[in-house]
């Protein structure tokens, strides 16, 4: 399991999640408490919004314990909204292009979970996206696919609902060809206005999540960055974040999904 911090607000220096807090993200890459495994050391990456409407972006294979350009990059920039995170490989393998958080156009996510059998899916999946988004896909991970199927499913049009068909699509396909479904999904997504944030999965046992107000903002975090305990909602499955000019709101995600059977695959209701 990887872990991840996400911003939105005021802006602030990256290090304030990054290599500041007691249990910053560096502190969490070697010794996580919150997740099955405490060393998440297979990669890191941070998407950041600035002037631009496209997010910049750093990703590299090193651990974040040991990677000196990640602690300069965290000192130097600021920036109101950005993503960070430090991966635990659950597939795929330890290469750049695998590392989150994955952009396109205006758009940043990063996700911490997996798809049980996703070889066996991966084919069907991939067949979902129209040749722009499929041509743009680099690595090898079912993270990277799930944020282009819900680009193809309408992500810039209604982000969360996108995402909820997305999901209903992999567990439709999952109980059609695998005959059972697995899917543990905790991720956070921006157009570079909104921060979004979702945690579900099938089983009930989804990878944590917490959300903070931090300055004149929110972030939200796989675990606490301190011991405040009371610092820190957790927020539960089965949830969908939004932070954006209103602050922060917090509803049902539940995703629905139909089969179609002369089809053979699950379609989005």
């Amino acid at each position: 399991m990887c872990r991840w911090a996400a911003y939105r607000g005021d802006p602030l220096y990256l290090e304030e999640l990054v290599s500041s807090p007691a249990h910053s993200l560096i502190e969490q890459s070697h010794c996580a408490t919150r997740a099955k495994t405490a060393t998440n050391g297979d990669g890191i990456g941070i998407a950041w919004y600035g002037d631009r409407p496209e997010p910049g972006r750093y990703r590299d294979i090193l651990p974040a314990w040991s990677d000196c350009n990640l602690k300069s990059l965290a000192r130097q920039i600021r920036s109101p909204l950005f993503l960070v995170h430090v991966r635990a490989a659950t597939g795929g393998g330890t290469r750049r292009d695998n590392c989150h958080p994955f952009t396109h156009g205006n758009w940043s996510f990063m996700h911490n979970g997996q798809i049980g059998g996703f070889e066996r899916l991966r084919r069907s999946m991939e067949a979902m996206l129209d040749d722009e988004l499929f041509n743009v896909r680099s690595g090898t991970t079912d993270s990277e696919l799930m944020f282009l199927l819900a680009l193809q499913f309408g992500l810039c049009r209604a982000p969360l609902t996108a995402m909820a068909q997305m999901v209903s699509f992999v567990e439709g396909l999952a109980e059609n060809i695998l005959g059972h479904v697995h899917v543990r999904f905790t991720a956070a997504f921006s157009d570079g206005r909104s921060l979004y944030g979702i945690r579900y999965a099938t089983d009930r046992k989804a990878p944590t999540l917490y959300a903070s107000p931090m300055r004149q903002g929110h972030c939200l975090v796989s675990e606490p960055l301190n011991d405040d305990i009371d610092a820190w909602a957790e927020i539960p499955d089965g949830s969908a974040v939004t932070i954006g000019e209103n602050g922060i709101e917090v509803a049902a995600f539940k995703p629905e999904k139909r089969i179609s059977v002369a089809a053979g695959i699950a379609i989005p209701a």
